[in-house]
Parts: C-alpha cells; structure tokens; sequence
C-alpha cells in the first residue's frame, strides 16, 4: 500500500473550486436584463456579423446542441436587432380583373393593411347607398322614356300603315300581348269566328287572301324591329353606364385622391373602373331587378368577394422587423396555402382564400427554422433554396400533392423576398450538407457555432448569476447563494470539467424549477443548496431503476465481480452505460489467459462480433506494446484471450485497454491483483495512459458498489492522469476520500497502474536493456521468452 500513496489525488482536487463569498456579492447585485450571452463570443460575433451583411447569401447555420439555449439566445439578440430596424411594408392580394387566376400584389405601408380594407368596405357601402338610386334621377328617367319612345314610335308608325292597310281590304288589326292578328269586317263590324264559319266558301277564301297578303305586308314593315330592339337596348345601356360612371366618378376620386402617392393602388383603382360598372350593371341596376333573383344572392357579398383586398401580414408601425420561427417547416407551413370551398359540387377559390405562410409573416425580418426538420421534407428544401436565389416567394403547388379535381387553381403574382433565414442544426448535419448540397455554401456563409463548454471567468460567473437571477425574477422564485453554488456545480458536472460550465443552460433552469417543488414541500420560501439536492437526488431515482439492477446482480451474485482480494488474470474495468437520458457506470470483469502459442492476442469480442472498431484497436494495441516493451531481443510468440466478461451487447470504446493490458500481464507473469482496485485508461503502444470519458460516473458506479459492500479503507479507482481536470465528483465520493475510506490514482504510464495493483515495482529498464528480475516487467520479460522459446522449440527442459 505504501507504493500507491505517490499515485493518490487529495480530496480538494475531485472537484472544482468555487469562492463562495464572490457568489455571494455576485447574488447582490441589481438584475441586468441586457444579458443574452453567457460565454459564446465565437457565436454572438458570428451572429452580428450575419445579421448586419445585407447581401445575397449570408444567411445562418446555428451550430449547437439542444438545450444549449442557442435559441432563446438567438431570440434574445434578434430582438435587440429587429426593434431598431424599421417595420417593413404590408402585403396584399387583391384580383386581377384581367385574369382572375393570376392575382396582383400590392405592397401597403405598415399598418395600412386594415385602413385599406376599411377604405374598400367604405366604398361598397357607398355603391349600395348610391346604387340602384341613382336610376331614380328624373333626368336619368327621362332619357330613358325618349329611348322607349323612340322606338315605340317606329312600332306605332310601322302598325298604323298595316292597319291602314288592313281597313282598305276590308279587315280590322288586333294587337294582344306583343301578338297582332287580323279579323274580317262585314258591315263594319268585326267577325267573330262563329260568324266567319257561316259565311260563303268563297267568302272566307277571299278574306283568306287577304289576311295572307296582310301578314306579308305586317312582316315587311316589322323586318327592321329586332334591329329597332337592338339600337334601344344598347342606347338604354349607354345610358346606364354613363350614368354608372358619372355616380362613380366621385366616389373613385375620393379613393384616388386619399392614396395619391401609391402607385400600386392607384393602378388598382383603374383596372377596378369597368369591372365596377359590370358590376353595377349585373346586380343594382333597374333591369337586373326581373332578371336576378337577388333575393337568393347576398349583393354585399358579391362586391366583396370581388373588391376587398386579401391583406397577408398585418404590421404594426415601430414594432421593427419581425421574428418568426416555424417549428414544422411544411410546404403550406413555409410558403403558404390557397384554400377551396365548394359551390354546388364544383370546387372554388378566389385570391381572398390565399393564406400566408411564414415566408409572407418573416418577410423583411428573420424566420428561424429547425435544420433536421427542414430536412425530413426535400421539397420544402428546395422551394426554400430557390426562394432565396430568386428573392421572391412564389406559391405552387409542391410536387407530388393530389391535384384537386373541378378547381380552378390560382398563380399568385410572386412578392418580393428580403429575409435572414436562420437554420439551427447540430454539428453533423451541417457538414452533411456542406457535403452533399453544392447550393448550401452559396445561400448559408455564416456559421454560428454554439460551443458544448463554456470556460469559466469573471464574466461567464456573472452571467451564470444573472440569467438565473433573470428567471427565477421572471418565475417569482428566491434562491440563497448556497443553492446558486449547487448550481454551478451541476453545470460542471454536465460539461465534465473544472474549469468549464457546460452550454446547456436549459438543464439548469430546469433543475432549479424542479428546486422550488421541494422549496415549497419543505414549506421553505426561498430555494437553498439542499433543495438542489433534493432535486438531483429525486431524479437520479425517478431515472435510476436499471442502475439499481445492474447493482443488485452484483450483489446478488449474478454478475461476477470481486471488491476485496487479489487474483491473476482478472480485475475490475469500468464501463459507462447511457441508455435514454440515463448515464452510469457499472464495473465489468476483465479477463485474460495466456498459453503457448503464436496466436497472438484474441480479442473474444471482436471474435463474436460485439466488439467495435474502436474497441477492437484498443486491444490490437496491445500485442505492440508487449513487443516494444519486452520483446526486444526475442520474438514475441505467445497466445492469449482476452475477454470482457458477462457482456452480452455492443460494445465500444478504448477506455478498457489499460485494465486488459494489467490483467495480459497478469496472466503472463501469474502475480494477482488487487481486486479492491477498478481500472479505466486507454493506451498507446508505448504504454502511456490517455483520457477517457466518463470518468466521474466510472468513479461513481464503483463507489456505489463498494459502500453497498461496506468500504474497506483499500478500495479506490485508477484513472488518467490527463481526467484529472474532468474530475467533478459526487459529495459522497469526496467525503469517502477525505476520510480514507476510498482512493482515486491518477496514473501516467502503465507500469504506474502495475505498481498499484500487483503492491510490487514495476520495474526500469537498465542501460543494459534488462529489467530487475524481482519486478513486474523483469517476470513478464523473462515469462515471455520462455513461452517464445517453447513455441520455437528451444527449450531444452
């Protein structure tokens, strides 16, 4: 035991160091609500620079995990850059009287959206108010009955020569309802048709005659009558639309006169002028009162659904340029939707049914989108791609959705694109795309990187302070200092580093709302460290189920594992499990034999197929460090298995190379080890122990196991020396190694991890190139040569 005092960390390095007196002063002073950032300057610079470049192409690819508060910090600052930026114009649809399936745009100034529609709905009130009145004008009237006139004197004129006519041959002209007819006079007086039966043949055939040549003369001067019908209905409509346009006129001007300086509307107004008259014509003027039955038509209705503009994006004047984020970035979602209804079987829509998309809400803005989502619909993908090489919006129909049968599709007129498109995506699915979409480069230059670690200083700890002072003011908590230390110290444990907060901010708040519940159960009103605890505690049991099991095997004897003793070829490694949003550690037996043979070092893991790539370097690593280290003045020939016992899954890593290396030794030289001692490190072939991950809950799943067994004094773990500065552990872990009850090694070398758990020196080269003969490394050398030479036929014995 005394070899491995030299390899011992002191209780004060497992953990950071926090001055709790500066949290203190920290907790003291005033809220600062203009603090966005904590630590991420390579992203706040990436984000001004991005945002302020008005040129094509400099959009943003956020880089960063979730829960790393990238996003509300991107609101943050946006928020900050858009209230200064002036609030971009209003868009609308309104029809295009020429063709109705290509609407028109007008662009508005903010806030006109709704007192342009107000104006519109002005004006139908005015068109029902003057409208069909105006007909009632005397002057209107009399115009109208010189037209009848008119033609009711040709009507007369042409009947008085037939009946003229008629009288000289002896017949009278009867006109009965539009329908004239001819009756013969005798003894000047009309016959009936009775009477006419009773006169001679030849009577009736000579007024026969007659009537037949009148009928021809009655055709003849009537021959003109359709065209007479003509002529006085088109000076009646003459008449009407003059009378519609004068009524008009005053009432346009007062529109045209009120938006004078835009162009847009004024253009409107114009093309608006004969669909308006056609209107009126249809629907309120005298003659569509017989030929409509107005009563099963909403008049109002008609005028709106013609005139009243669609406004997409209503602005408010001084609120800046908009922020939107879209978090189900469909093709309808993005570029907006043209809606159907149905009309007596036949399906409809107008340009008062097409409805905005985030493109029409974000233009002139900012619009925030989920990368890995935008990716799940490639259409959606690259509609956006040609969006922002075009700089318009355009609404299609994305390919591959059902054409609606009986619609009458619409092709909106495309409305000019100025918006910052952000992506948030993780770090892999950026250089993804960089790979494998040539466009991305073009349209996204500015890369945000939002760091996993953020490096403690002076202004990251006042940060940390004062985003959680900024929520727990927004969510009405007290926290005392002790509980914001707590804090800190769980940040460190997430970024597995002393000197470095981890960017999940987001955990952190959460666990301080988790704090609060068991604030208010202890009845407390102000959170302290020991409701932080609480709340760690509470959640490593909610989640902690399949730990406890792996526990419980051990102790019930299922999975072999020894905390006391010693044995060769066997010790205890340490594996880190994640399953879910749970991580632990849990020891696993490393085993290994060694036999005369030239098979080298069998991994059984890669053998079967659960070893992966790694894992499986980790181990082929070791055959050349035993041949640098010991074989230099014979051949390495030996066969040996190694073998990471009672696992039944995948299994990946290098962190278990530097426990099969000491149990290969082990085996070879046949000294045991010290069982009360777990092993994690990964090697290089020249027997230097690199870091691993994970290191605090490979401490921490042992230590469970030996106080679940009662602590010794003598158990510990070996680690990297390089893990030292990961070391973020427990309470409970550092109060058991201030009271020597459990040990942490930190080790350089291999022979460094020999020493401590064979209790025996491991031996120096000598300038001779031997090793000394009572140590680990001078057995395992001359073992080695004696298998080589078994194996070779050499032995003499």
């Amino acid at each position: 035991m005394e070899l491995n005092k030299a390899f011992r960390l002191s209780h004060d390095l497992l953990g950071p160091t926090l001055n709790s007196e500066t949290i203190k002063k920290l907790m003291l002073s005033e809220v600062d609500v203009n603090i966005n950032f904590i630590g991420q300057k390579r992203a706040q610079h990436a984000l001004e620079f991005g945002l302020d470049m008005n040129m094509t192409g400099y959009n943003l690819f956020v880089m960063g995990e979730p829960a790393t508060g990238r996003h509300t910090l991107i609101d943050n600052h946006l928020k900050q850059v858009a209230k200064i930026k002036s609030t971009p114009h209003e868009w609308c649809y309104v029809n295009n009287f020429d063709d109705t399936r290509t609407p028109n745009y007008i662009r508005l100034a903010a806030g006109e959206g709704k007192q342009f529609i107000a104006k519109i709905e002005s004006f139908i009130d005015d068109l029902l108010d003057t409208f069909p009145s105006v007909f009632d004008n005397p002057s209107f009237q009399r115009k109208k009955r010189v037209i009848e006139r008119e033609f009711n004197d040709k009507y007369e004129k042409a009947l008085e020569q037939v009946e003229s006519k008629a009288l000289e041959n002896g017949l009278v002209l009867f006109e009965e309802t539009g329908v004239v007819s001819f009756a013969p006079v005798v003894q000047g007086k009309p016959l009936t048709d009775a009477e006419f039966s009773q006169l001679k043949e030849e009577q009736r055939q000579q007024f026969y005659v007659r009537i037949s040549e009148l009928e021809v003369f009655l055709n003849e001067k009537l021959l003109e009558l359709p065209q007479w019908k003509r002529e006085a209905s088109e000076k009646q409509r003459k008449l009407s639309k003059e009378t519609i346009e004068n009524a008009l006129r005053p009432l346009l001007k007062d529109l045209e006169h009120t938006y004078a300086a835009d162009i847009g509307v004024i253009r409107y107004f114009k093309e608006m002028h004969d669909t308006l008259v056609e209107l009126v014509q249809e629907w309120l003027a005298d003659e569509a009162d017989e030929e409509k039955n107005k009563e099963d038509v909403d008049v109002r209705q008609v005028l709106e659904d013609q005139l009243i503009p669609n406004v997409l994006n209503v602005r408010t004047s001084g609120d800046g340029a908009p922020i939107v984020y879209e978090p189900n970035p469909s093709f309808q979602n993005i570029f907006g939707r043209i809606e159907y209804s149905s009309v007596q079987g036949s399906v409809y829509t107008s340009y008062r049914m097409i409805r905005a998309g985030a493109l029409h809400k974000a233009n002139g803005g900012y619009l925030l989108i989920e990368a890995d989502k935008l990716m799940q619909q490639p259409a959606v993908w690259e509609s956006l791609k040609l969006a922002l090489k075009s700089q318009e919006i355009k609404m299609e129909t994305p390919t591959g959705e059902a054409n609606i049968v009986n619609a009458s599709s619409l092709t909106p007129q495309a409305i000019p694109m100025d918006i910052k498109v952000i992506l948030m995506g993780s770090r892999e699915l950026y250089y993804l795309m960089q790979e494998y979409d040539n466009e991305f480069n073009e349209l996204f230059r500015v890369l945000a990187d939002f760091e996993h670690f953020i490096p403690l200083n002076d202004k990251v700890q006042f940060g940390f302070v004062q985003k959680i002072k900024q929520y727990a003011s927004e969510h009405h908590l007290e926290i005392s200092a002790d509980a914001v230390e707590e804090l800190f110290k769980f940040s460190f444990r997430q970024a597995s580093h002393q000197h470095k907060l981890s960017a999940r901010f987001a955990d952190v708040l959460e666990l301080l709302s988790e704090s609060q519940f068991y604030a208010k159960r202890d009845g407390d009103t102000e959170i302290h460290q020991n409701h932080v605890i609480k709340s760690l505690e509470g959640k490593q049991y909610r989640t902690g189920q399949i730990s406890e099991s792996f526990l419980e095997d051990i102790q019930e004897g299922q999975i072999l594992i020894d905390t006391c003793g010693y044995q060769v070829g066997k010790l205890n490694g340490l594996t880190v499990l994640e399953i879910g949003d749970t991580v632990f550690g849990t020891p696993a037996r490393i085993s290994a034999t060694v036999y005369a043979g030239s098979n080298g070092v069998v991994d059984i893991e890669r053998e079967v197929e659960l070893g992966k790539a790694i894992h499986s370097k980790g181990v082929m690593l070791l055959s050349g460090y035993l041949g640098s280290k010991y074989a230099q003045d014979f051949s390495l020939c030996f066969s040996a298995n190694i073998a990471l016992e009672q696992s039944y899954g995948h299994i990946d890593g290098d962190s278990a190379s530097l426990g099969e290396v000491c149990a290969l030794i082990s085996a070879i030289t046949h000294i045991p080890l010290n069982q009360s001692i777990a092993i994690t490190g990964s090697i290089n072939q020249h027997g230097q122990v690199q870091s691993i991950g994970g290191v605090n809950e490979k401490i921490e799943g042992f230590f469970k196991l030996c106080l679940a067994r009662k602590l010794t004094g003598e158990q510990g773990v070996i680690i990297p020396k390089t893990n030292c500065i990961n070391l973020v552990l427990s309470t409970e872990v550092i109060n058991a190694v201030e009271a020597g009850q459990f040990h942490i090694y930190a080790v350089d070398e291999v022979d460094d991890a020999l020493t401590i758990l064979t209790d025996k020196q491991a031996g120096v080269l000598s300038s001779r190139g031997r090793y000394p003969r009572d140590s680990v490394n001078g057995i395992a050398a001359q073992r080695l040569q004696r298998i080589a030479d078994i194996v070779n036929g050499e032995d003499g014995e």
